[in-house]
């Protein structure tokens, strides 16, 4: 297989944008169930607090990434195998439920084929290595924090935490960077953020962003090392701003309104996979002029 994909790498290429439809299906799942996940876990503690314990009832359904099946939120019509074929079953369908005919959202196809294009791009741009399936891993995982953060303003430790152990264990060989670079990277990405974080609250008396956003940039700061993050918070700063002010004036969403800053994050780690040394050229050329 190895040889295959060495050999043909339009071969390679089509394997990975498949992957990444499929993969990209369940990341659909997976930014749905995550947050309703977080939130049952948060009832369930509450009651273990406020109630006694003889009291405290066990939940009466599973609900998990697997349990139960994708169902129509309208008419829980159970979703089968043939209408989960990732892009497909939904042109088909014509983007409607099949039992009740409710409009599906396009972003479950979108979610799709972003994850098949950007794991292809990944793939081909490390080709058939080790640093390939990383960066993959990384891709996916930076893609449903994107949207998990968009949707919810939450950063989930499922993922931040597994992603900056990840990091770490992928530079064990300086994979990407040597790992002491990546060990102060994790310690400094998040002490960074959290040092604005404190500065802006005593400043304000309001919180400027979420714990989560710490967590995401001790991960890219564990994948790519310390010198990479000034570049990171650069770039997801100035994106943030520009595509703030523009949701602002276009959606008339007000200045005052809350905006996740890990979709910003996620953006500029993605970037900085691909081209980091560049990005940092580009970004700081005439810092040292």
């Amino acid at each position: 297989m190895i040889e295959l994909f060495l050999d043909n790498p339009a071969i390679f290429g089509g394997f990975l944008f498949v992957l990444g439809l499929l993969v990209g299906s369940f990341l659909n799942v997976v930014i749905h169930r995550i947050p309703k996940m977080m939130e049952h876990q948060f009832r369930q503690e509450c009651q273990l607090i406020d109630a006694p314990i003889d009291a405290i009832t066990p939940p009466s359904t599973t609900y998990n990434l697997v349990v139960p099946r994708s169902a129509c939120p309208s008419c829980g019509h159970a979703i089968g195998a043939l209408e989960n074929i990732p892009v497909i079953s939904y042109l088909v369908l014509r983007g409607r439920c099949k039992a009740c005919e409710t409009q599906i959202s396009p972003r479950y196809p979108m979610v799709e084929l972003l994850c098949a294009t950007l794991t292809t791009i990944a793939g081909l741009h490390f080709g058939v290595t080790i640093a390939a399936i990383a960066a993959i891993m990384l891709t996916w995982a930076l893609i449903a924090l994107v949207f998990i953060d968009a949707d919810t303003y939450l950063l989930p430790d499922s993922i931040t935490l597994p992603l900056l152990w990840l990091g770490l264990l992928f530079n064990l060989n300086n994979l990407f960077v040597p790992l002491d670079q990546a060990v102060i990277g994790a310690i400094a990405g998040y002490l960074v953020l959290w040092a604005v974080y404190w500065l802006f609250k005593l400043a304000t008396g309001k919180e400027g962003m979420g714990y989560g956003d710490f967590k995401l940039l001790a991960a890219l700061g564990a994948w790519f090392g310390w010198q990479a993050l000034p570049s990171i918070i650069l770039l997801s700063s100035i994106s943030g701003a520009v595509i703030g002010i523009a949701l602002a004036i276009l959606a008339k969403r007000g200045m005052g309104k809350p905006m996740p800053f890990g979709p910003y994050l996620g953006i500029a780690g993605w970037l900085t996979l691909l081209i980091g040394g560049s990005l940092q050229q580009l970004l700081f050329s005439g810092v040292a002029t």
